[in-house]
């Protein structure tokens, strides 16, 4: 998940430095979306680890 966080964090740079302005901005809302689904994810998994000991 990080890693097309990454991913599509890069195509937006790519198309900000192009001028692609629309590209852009969706690429880095999408980037945005999977980075907090990630944070998430990552910190039920923590919470789970340590109810279960």
């Amino acid at each position: 998940m990080l890693g097309w966080a990454l991913t599509f964090l890069i195509i937006a740079l790519i198309a900000a430095a192009l001028g692609f302005g629309g590209i852009a901005g969706a690429s880095a809302g999408i980037a945005q979306i999977l980075f907090f689904v990630f944070l998430i994810l990552f910190v039920v998994s923590l919470v789970a680890r340590v109810v279960r000991g």
